[in-house]
């Protein structure tokens, strides 16, 4: 029997056991360029280990999800952080678990607006890529270099979010 998954507003709060929720944070704003430029400093931090490791930046175009959709399996980076920033401004699916023992727990979604990324943390389980509504584009921060930096598990129960709204 299928568990429905549901949906929560994606809050700096709420995500915080996963990583940083990137978007403008009043907090951290700073005056920079001769005060023309607002800048909203250190929303999050690139966390990368091994030898010969780097930080780079890619774009994903995420092709959208069609619902109901079965969340099947869910992935970690253990040797890095991965950032996602939506380009587009179309809102998005952001889906995380908490680890149990090795494994992902039971699947949270959070709904994104087109204006919030998020920055996963190293060995943080979550959800590839979850595009709603049409081809989106994201500015990805991520690790490159030796080591193996994908973990995957496949669920023996099935998750369900029966629609993206």
């Amino acid at each position: 029997m299928p568990r429905p998954l549901k949906i929560e507003p994606l809050t700096r709060e709420a995500f915080a056991p996963f990583g940083s929720v990137i978007e403008p944070d009043p907090a951290t704003m700073r005056h920079i360029n001769g005060g023309n430029t607002e800048r909203f400093h250190g929303l999050a931090r690139a966390d990368v280990i091994g030898e010969g490791a780097r930080v780079i930046i890619n774009i994903f175009r995420g092709q959208p999800r069609a619902f109901p959709y079965a969340v099947t399996m869910m992935e970690r980076h253990p040797l890095g952080s991965q950032s996602f920033s939506p380009l587009n401004d179309r809102p998005w699916l952001v889906i995380v678990a908490e680890d149990q023992d090795g494994r992902p727990g039971e699947p949270r979604v959070f709904r994104a607006s087109g204006r919030q990324g998020v920055n996963y943390g190293r060995n943080v389980w979550h959800h590839p890529l979850m595009s709603v509504g049409a081809v989106s584009d994201f500015l990805i921060v991520d690790r490159e270099g030796p080591g193996n930096n994908l973990e995957e598990y496949f669920y023996d129960e099935l998750f369900v979010i029966e629609s993206a709204t």
